[in-house]
């Protein structure tokens, strides 16, 4: 019978070996699996072979729920009635010791009520529990102590006492005003009110402790004592809270340091909303791989360090559109649902507008052109679309675009306006926030103009003598295109901004000027930056309509749907040119980042499109 009872033990095994291969180890998803679905009788023999929890009778396995949805790290107990919220709570509970006869149970996916935690996600947790248990062990006694996996209230000692402690506000101190964090630097000595996050605490004692709070606009250093210590929500306090700290300014004692060198010396404060224990740490550590990340890229924004590339890239938006205001450009708002292609068919973006086919744009450029006649230069910065299948560390498939178009210019003209834009907007930055932005990138400097000039056939040589070959190992010649990662090492490799100029026809787009006296190359440019590359893409635009029908047909193009366009060249035509500068490539450069991810709120490439 024994044996009978093994065998169909190891069948039901491989079974769900099989079904959830690397979720857990084949004893310990079998063990906990058994021990949930299947009479603990029937399997007790069997089992003492997977399963060391079972080699002295003793109980099946020791198991721990947990559920983001229905668990509290306050209340919960971890048994399945009284889950704890997060897996770090129940390794704490556990004292970080996860035995083969442990189970930790995480809410289920389809059908099943609980799943068990797996492996990778375990092994995460646990990592992040012994780093949280060495930054505990390492504070000296005596010494400020951080505040170290919040603990169930019956874990904590002073729950019981804290039933009895309620704050009220003491009507005889002065009316406090509402302010932001930003604001408080003139206020010293008198009581305000400020709303915001726990960024950090602090517990010297049980009747002392530091929270430092943000607001969006600032930290702030709050000191809590006595009974503002006491509370319930004073004990269970986690990073993230949102609460409301009534307290006088005071300027910082010298020798003590703290953001913006002021305290706020609390009397009264109230919680708002409570965030889990152990606040974004609980979903996010250093060691979360990237698309970890990027799923959390709501939590991951409340950093102190993307937070800064937030108000820089808003630095910058601010910084273009005061350039093209100061320089006369007068902006437009082009359409993005559009009928007519501007960089090719292959990268569009196509859908059914209410039955008719439609792209999302890949360029304003078009449109910029049809309003120079009406009100001269002009600029938009907008969304752009490119289905480019690339993942590479500078493509994104949905992207902000800085374009404008001017009348009656030449190259030089369209060059130096390319310049004046790049080196202005840098110089209104780091007038504006120079401190935050060499904070973010201490490297970064103005770049100087005039910039280096390069035709596309020196760069060719230049590729050469300096030994950069194409894929398949062999030299550059002159016609070829010149990828991003060639384009990249000779930029760098002059160190400085170079506007690479007159590129052969073939590798351009129809519309572009041809060159006087060189039909074979275009009026064109790319401006490449160190670190990044391309930054911004421009030319001189076919003025004559007989070239531009002769473009559309050697594309293949039916010019019909661009008959706006090429009423452009009948209803008055004039040399003009224009650009394209993408916004996260040149936030990437002007922040230092490794990847354009970095400077997007929530970044769409090729595999992402969430959250």
């Amino acid at each position: 019978m024994c044996e009978y009872l093994t065998s169909i033990s190891i069948s039901l095994q491989d079974k769900f070996t099989q079904t959830l291969s690397g979720v857990y180890s084949s004893q310990h998803f079998f063990a906990c699996k058994i021990n949930k679905y299947i009479s603990f009788w029937f399997f007790t023999f069997p089992l003492i072979s997977c399963c060391p929890g079972y080699l002295n009778g003793t109980n099946i396995t020791m198991q721990i729920y947990t559920s983001e949805k229905r668990g509290s790290d306050t209340t919960g107990d971890g048994t399945e009635k009284a889950p704890l919220k997060t897996i770090l709570q129940a390794i704490a509970k556990l004292d970080g010791k996860i035995d083969a006869d442990t189970c930790i149970w995480v809410d289920g996916v389809e059908n099943e009520m609980w799943d068990p935690v797996s492996k990778s996600k375990l092994k995460k947790m646990i990592k992040q529990y012994h780093i949280q248990e060495r930054k505990h062990d390492k504070v000296p006694k005596g010494k400020v102590t951080v505040a170290f996996l919040s603990q169930p209230p019956a874990e904590n000692g002073n729950l019981s006492e804290a039933v009895d402690v309620q704050l009220t506000l003491d009507t005889k101190l002065p009316e406090a005003k509402q302010c932001k964090i930003r604001d408080l630097q003139t206020l010293y000595d008198q009581r305000v009110r400020v709303y915001g996050w726990v960024h950090r605490i602090r517990r010297q004692s049980k009747t002392l402790m530091f929270i430092v709070l943000r607001d969006g606009t600032g930290f702030l250093q709050c000191l809590f004592s006595n009974n503002l210590c006491l509370t319930q929500d004073a004990i269970t306090l986690s990073p993230e809270s949102t609460v409301e700290v009534y307290g006088v300014v005071k300027q910082l004692p010298s020798g003590k340091s703290a953001p913006g060198g002021i305290e706020l010396v609390a009397d009264c404060w109230t919680m708002i909303g409570k965030a889990p224990a152990g606040g974004i740490d609980s979903v996010l550590t250093v060691e979360s791989d990237i698309d970890t990340q990027l799923d959390n890229r709501h939590l991951v924004i409340r950093g102190e360090n993307t937070s800064k590339v937030l108000r820089l890239i808003s630095v910058a938006l601010e910084a273009f559109r005061a350039h093209y205001l100061d320089r006369g450009y007068v902006e437009v708002l082009p359409p993005t649902f559009v009928q007519t292609q501007v960089e090719g068919s292959s990268t569009l973006f196509s859908l059914n507008y209410f039955g008719e086919n439609a792209f999302m744009s890949q360029s304003s450029q078009l449109y910029l052109e049809t309003c120079i006649p009406a009100v001269g230069d002009c600029y938009c910065i907008t969304r752009s679309y490119r289905a480019e299948k690339s993942r590479t560390r500078r493509h994104l498939s949905e992207y902000n675009h800085v374009e404008a178009e001017c009348p009656f210019i030449d190259l030089n003209g369209l060059l130096e306006r390319i310049e004046d834009l790049v080196v202005d907007v840098c110089d209104r930055i780091m007038k504006k926030s120079g401190d935050l932005l060499l904070d973010v990138n201490p490297q970064f400097k103005i770049p100087k103009s005039p910039f280096k000039r390069l035709k596309y056939e020196d760069a060719i040589v230049h590729l050469n003598n300096l030994g950069i070959t194409k894929e398949d190992l062999t030299p550059f010649q002159y016609g070829d295109d010149i990828p991003e990662a060639p384009e990249r090492r000779l930029v760098d490799t002059i160190g400085e901004p170079v506007l690479l100029t007159n590129f052969p026809a073939g590798l351009k787009v129809f519309y572009m000027l041809r060159t006087k006296g060189d039909q074979r190359l275009t009026d064109s440019v790319d401006l490449l930056v160190p670190g990044v590359g391309e930054l911004v893409g421009g030319s001189m635009r076919l003025d004559n309509i007989d070239d531009l029908l002769k473009g559309y047909q050697s594309e293949g193009i039916d010019p019909t749907p661009y008959y706006w366009y090429t009423d452009q060249r009948k209803f008055g035509t004039c040399s003009h040119g224009g650009y394209g500068l993408g916004f996260e490539r040149f936030c990437t450069w002007l922040l230092g980042k490794d990847h354009i991810r970095d400077v997007c709120l929530y970044p769409r490439f090729m595999g992402r499109c969430r959250p």
